[in-house]
């Protein structure tokens, strides 16, 4: 199968109106735990690494590791570059393979955005790599970005439209009221924000902060339009509390195939709970079949 790009996940999922969950990894354990719910049930996955996963580990390595699960898995599967903003540093990793790239640039005035999202979409498309750029900006923690709420803005639909048409950008992340991280109280969903952009622009929508958002008002947005679902906060948080249980009542273990594992099992709960909300269960043979 290969790393392929999410342009051919989020198009079908587009067309279908389901959406591709996005997974942030950080090891061999988080990728093998995410693919194993994804091959029982047959959905199509995004497997991000923010900068963060990749000074933990090294791209080469991630990538390696990635490419080999692809193969004997055997589902369709993008390694995406998520909230990656240099274009050097993408580059060096579109020149090694990836086929998926968020380029952030939605701290930037508008104008500075398009330029960066430009010269990305322009040097990613020639090796047949999906670009994702961020309009809006959401608030909360991502790895080792941190926007509060003053900073954070939701997306206009105008801007949306003038600026997928100057970038030529795959996909869009908007902001409509999700955050990176968890919420102390249910987050207002702009819904009719997101019907507006949907009805100005033809690429695929993103939604970021997608961990803790109650599953109705998840459902809603893909049915509004979101094609491809971000989680990474619930992920760790499963995985970390297994594996702080384990130990609790099991205070002088240390073997890690058997926490790890228990931590493993709590981390597929989560995936498994998020591919039903995305609807993309089932998916992933139509897919293999579109792309070959």
């Amino acid at each position: 199968m290969g790393i392929i790009s999410t342009r051919y996940l989020l198009l079908d999922a587009q067309t279908k109106g389901y959406a591709v969950p996005a997974f942030n990894i950080h090891n061999a354990e988080t990728i093998q735990a995410i693919l194993e719910v994804c091959r029982e049930m047959q959905s199509p996955v995004i497997l991000a690494g923010t900068p963060g996963t990749f000074k933990h580990i090294a791209f080469q390595e991630i990538y390696a590791l990635c490419e080999a699960y692809s193969n004997s898995y055997g589902i369709p599967l993008a390694l995406h570059l998520d909230h990656h903003e240099s274009l050097d540093d993408i580059r060096r990793k579109v020149d090694a393979g990836v086929r998926s790239a968020m380029i952030d640039g939605s701290h930037l005035p508008f104008e500075e955005n398009v330029a960066l999202v430009k010269a990305v979409v322009d040097y990613s498309h020639r090796h047949d790599c999906s670009v994702e750029a961020e309009l809006g900006r959401l608030g909360g923690v991502e790895d080792d970005m941190s926007v509060d709420e003053e900073s954070a803005f939701l997306t206009d639909a105008q801007e949306a439209r003038r600026f997928v048409q100057l970038t030529g950008v795959d996909s869009l992340a908007v902001a409509i009221g999700t955050a990176h991280g968890l919420y102390t109280k249910t987050p207002k969903i702009d819904f009719q924000r997101l019907a507006e952009i949907r009805a100005v622009v033809d690429v695929p929508l993103v939604l970021h902060g997608a961990s803790d958002v109650p599953d109705a008002l998840v459902r809603r947005a893909i049915e509004l339009g979101i094609c491809k679902v971000n989680v990474a906060t619930e992920l760790k948080i499963a995985f970390a509390a297994a594996v702080k249980e384990w130990f609790a009542k099991n205070p002088q273990g240390n073997d890690p195939r058997y926490y790890m594992r228990v931590g493993m099992d709590a981390m597929k709960d989560v995936v498994k709970s998020k591919i039903n909300v995305c609807g993309s269960a089932g998916q992933a043979q139509i897919k293999t079949a579109a792309i070959a």
